[in-house]
């Protein structure tokens, strides 16, 4: 999943903002539970950039 802008998250829907939020926190879920298990993290700036895209879609709803 790319990192979304700010300039992209303005032009959806809420709909849209809303499945998108959930597909983020569930692969987040997802990440944080394969690290705390023992398991390395692939990618850890993954980590951070959902989190960002998380945070972005927070504050434009």
């Amino acid at each position: 999943m790319a990192i979304l802008r700010q300039k992209e998250i303005s032009k959806m829907k809420k709909e849209e903002l809303l499945k998108k939020k959930r597909e983020l926190e569930l692969e987040l879920a997802k990440e944080r539970s394969s690290a705390a298990i023992g398991g390395t993290v692939k990618n850890p700036g993954r980590l951070k950039e959902i989190k960002r895209t998380l945070a972005r879609i927070k504050s434009i709803k």
